[in-house]
């Protein structure tokens, strides 16, 4: 029995380390966008980006009970911002405070499949970094108090919704059919231009799956691209020519209103 043993035991070392059984429905996401480009112009008044998905190997049964989520994402550059604070100094409005942020989202658009809270739990939210109060707004300066850094942020986190750049769109994302869905996301009139993210997460019975992502360019074009281009190649020759349009212009407004 002994010898038995030994030769059961030789016979599983030889075989390699026993693997874990792979689950039966291994489910991944894909996701496409409508167009890789969009150019601004100066009458741009904003837009709406359609991303295409696909769920592969997706379980049938969970898939009918309609228990499959998508949270989708287009994340803005991330750029250093400013945030100040006015006070009223000896009857005028001054800036007092601020507080300096480093790579912060510029622009922050969701669409969901259902109610956020409907689709997993708020820590989940927080370990994936997902919708805006969970961005992680970092401060330049770390020595700040808590309470200052936090104001700071929920006033930064208010200026970016106020202005559109933050947007969510609940039940933007609809499932076509058992495995292909929509996402419909809002660009901004505002909307930065750069390189953006789209960002697809899978959720199973409030439970993280996979995440996919896509890119997405936003660039200006015609005379402001033109304009634009040539105030980041030649911002010295940039800053001579609007100093000197300026003097021509307000030249032509005394000559032409002048009152004899």
């Amino acid at each position: 029995m002994r010898v038995a043993a030994c030769l059961a035991a030789l016979m599983l070392a030889a075989a390699g380390p026993v693997r874990a059984q792979e689950p039966a429905h291994p489910e991944s996401i894909q996701i496409g966008l409508s167009t890789d480009r969009v150019a601004i112009t100066a009458d741009f008044a904003g837009a709406d980006l359609t991303i295409f998905g696909a769920l592969e190997n997706a379980d049938p049964l969970i898939n009918r009970q309609g228990r499959y989520d998508v949270y989708v994402v287009l994340e803005g550059p991330a750029r250093p911002v400013v945030v100040r604070r006015k006070s009223r100094v000896l009857g005028m409005w001054i800036n007092t405070q601020s507080e300096t942020f480093v790579n912060v989202p510029m622009s922050y658009s969701v669409a969901t499949t259902r109610q956020p809270q409907d689709i997993t739990d708020p820590n989940n939210y927080r370990q994936l970094s997902l919708g805006a109060n969970n961005i992680y707004m970092e401060p330049e300066d770390k020595r700040d108090s808590p309470l200052t850094i936090q104001e700071f942020t929920e006033a930064l986190r208010e200026r970016k919704l106020a202005t559109g750049l933050y947007s969510d769109n609940i039940g933007g994302v609809q499932f076509l059919s058992q495995s292909l869905f929509r996402a419909t996301l809002h660009l901004a009139p505002n909307v930065p231009v750069g390189t953006h993210k789209a960002r697809a997460f899978l959720f199973r019975n409030g439970i993280f799956i996979k995440e996919t992502s896509a890119q997405l360019a936003i660039v200006k074009s015609g005379f402001e691209q033109t304009i634009f281009r040539f105030a980041t190649d030649h911002g010295f020759g940039y800053g001579l020519f609007a100093i000197g349009l300026a003097m021509l212009t307000g030249w032509l407004g005394r000559i032409i209103f002048r009152k004899d």
